[in-house]
Order: C-alpha cells, then sequence, then structure tokens
C-alpha cells in the first residue's frame, strides 16, 4: 500500500505541473494584455507599465512560470503586500489574494458536492439493490424505469421547473442560498436542499442501474450459491455476501464522476445563481484573470486527483482479492 501511495502521488505531482505549465502558457497566447484589466478604462502607458512592474508581467514567461511556482511553496511579495504560501498570485482584476478568494468560495463547492454525493448515492444506491433484490416484480420495473427517465434530465433544465414548484408556486421550500454550517446547521442545510435535490436526480440513474446489475451477477457467484445451499437466509446471504462484492464497480464510476460532481457544482452554481468555485471559475474566464484561473484549475486538478487515489485504494479495503503493487 506504502509503494502505491508513493507511486501515486508523484504522478499526481507531474499531472498538476503539466497542467499549471499548458494553463499558463495558454493563457498568454490570448491577444489582449492581462494588465488592462486591472489599468481600468482611463489608462496611461505609465499606469500600464507600473500594474506590469507590481504583477511581475515586465519579467520573461519562463521566470513569470518560476515565480508562480515558487510562491506556491514560499510564497511571493507583491506590491499590495506580502502572499503567504500557498501562494497562488494576485488577481488582476481586484488585487485579492487568489488563495483567499478561493478558501472564501470553497466551502459552498464542497457543500453541494459532499451533499448531493450522499443523496445521490443513499438513493441510487437504495433504488438499485431494492431493484436487485425484488427482480421482475413491479418493484424492479418501477425503479428502473424511473432511471431511465431522470438519465434524460439536466441541470439547467430540471432547476428552474423545481424552483418554479416548491419555491415561487408553492412555497414549500426557500430559494437556495448558502449559510456556512458552522454558522446555522439548519439554514445550510435547506438553503442547498434543492441544489442537491436536482444534482441527486442526474446521477442517481446511473447508480441504481449499475448497482441492480452488479448486484445481480454477485447473487450469481458460487461462493454466494454455496452460503444459500448452507441454509443460510437470503436476506444474511444478501447483505453479508453479495453486497460488499457488488460495490466495487460502483466505487470504479464514483472515482469517475469525481470530475462530473465538480463541473456538475458549476452549471448548478449557475443555475441556483450561488458563488462557489464553479462562478469563480468562469468569472476568471471571462475576465481573462490567469492567478485566479490557475488557482481553480490546480485546486481542482488536486481533488479529482487524490479522491482517485482515495478510490483505487479502497478497493484493497472492501475485496481482500484485490492486490496494490
Amino acid at each position: 500500500m506504502l509503494r502505491f501511495l508513493i507511486r501515486r502521488t508523484s504522478g499526481a505531482a507531474l499531472i498538476l505541473l503539466l497542467i499549471s505549465a499548458f494553463t499558463f502558457f495558454m493563457y498568454f497566447a490570448i491577444p489582449q494584455d492581462p494588465a488592462t484589466l486591472a489599468c481600468g478604462k482611463n489608462c496611461t502607458p505609465d499606469a500600464l507599465a507600473l500594474i506590469h512592474k507590481n504583477l511581475g508581467l515586465d519579467k520573461p514567461l519562463p521566470v513569470q512560470y518560476w515565480e508562480f511556482l515558487r510562491g506556491i511553496f514560499v510564497g511571493r511579495d507583491f506590491a499590495v503586500g506580502h502572499c503567504d504560501a500557498p501562494c497562488f498570485g494576485v488577481s488582476f482584476r481586484n488585487n485579492q489574494m487568489v488563495w483567499d478568494t478561493m478558501m472564501d468560495r470553497l466551502p459552498l463547492t464542497l457543500s453541494l458536492m459532499l451533499g448531493g454525493l450522499v443523496v445521490f448515492l443513499i438513493v441510487g444506491l437504495g433504488a438499485g439493490l431494492t431493484a436487485a433484490r425484488f427482480r421482475g416484480t413491479w418493484i424492479d420495473k418501477l425503479f428502473s424505469g424511473a432511471s431511465l427517465v431522470t438519465s434524460s434530465f439536466q441541470i439547467y433544465l430540471l432547476g428552474p421547473i423545481v424552483l418554479g414548484i416548491f419555491v415561487y408556486s408553492t412555497g414549500w421550500l426557500k430559494a437556495p442560498k448558502y449559510v456556512s454550517f458552522w454558522e446555522n446547521p439548519a439554514s445550510w442545510f435547506m438553503g442547498l436542499l434543492i441544489p442537491w435535490i436536482v444534482m441527486a436526480t442526474i446521477f442517481t440513474a446511473n447508480y441504481t442501474r449499475m448497482s441492480r446489475s452488479s448486484m445481480i451477477e454477485q447473487l450469481q457467484e458460487e461462493h454466494v450459491r454455496a452460503a444459500k445451499a448452507k441454509g443460510m437466509s437470503s436476506r444474511f446471504v444478501f447483505f453479508r455476501y453479495a453486497w460488499r462484492g457488488s460495490l466495487i464497480p460502483i466505487i470504479t464510476i464514483l472515482g469517475m464522476d469525481i470530475a462530473s460532481l465538480l463541473s456538475g457544482g458549476m452549471v448548478t452554481e449557475l443555475t441556483f445563481n450561488l458563488s462557489g468555485m464553479g462562478r469563480l471559475a468562469i468569472d476568471s474566464v471571462t475576465g481573462k484573470d490567469l492567478p485566479v484561473l490557475m488557482g481553480v484549475m490546480i485546486v481542482s486538478a488536486a481533488f479529482i486527483i487524490l479522491c482517485n487515489i482515495v478510490v483505487d485504494a479502497l478497493y484493497a479495503v472492501i475485496d481482500p482479492r484485490v492486490r496494490l503493487s
């Protein structure tokens, strides 16, 4: 396990380096000078030159990239002040530290992702396992049919419909609004309930179908049939033997869906007018704000890679037959 983690961590560091280099040098292929964003409408050549110096844009690109990487580990000094490590630079638009801006937005994005993940795993796995247990009955057909219908939905389409019905027409729920969990857990939960339901509806279908087919396959395995032949109850065999083996493909698609959760969170934030990392990424692209764009890209990529390493390590925990070498 230790060798596996060391190897994967080394590979992750290389991937993050390549992502940062690609993003950095592709950004400067854009004709527009990023310093004009901070200079404003009434910009003079002297003011533009001063901004270039303050932001370090007067140096060669390789030197700028090296200082960016160095700042992540040891910090940097800017005209607006010192930036402690991890330093991702200063925004071209508002002269705010990028790391501080991301940390302000990150709790909302994590709340969306983790809440949606919990909801669609509970609903999707519960529906899929129930359909497998009652295979061929009306319950199986109901859950299977519902998964086919919900798989065609999109967040930007389903979101306004849910808002129109449960917020504006009936008033049963409040409009989505982020409140810190540490400030008011009840308001945090109610403020994100609709986005969680919408995200879970989109993702649930895949987990319902996958868990159903995986469980049916596990029920045909020899060790499961042997357990039944020994006189064990169907309920005990279902949860003790078949359930654990059926988790492997679920974990596999969960690892791949981490990136989908990030992109789905971005669309969710736009749909419900929430200001998280997704909105920050879009604003950095439209505003040509390189430091913010670089910070969001690296933090998002690091999160996806970390989640995939954890998912791979879980294989050996769930199924002892799997060995990480």
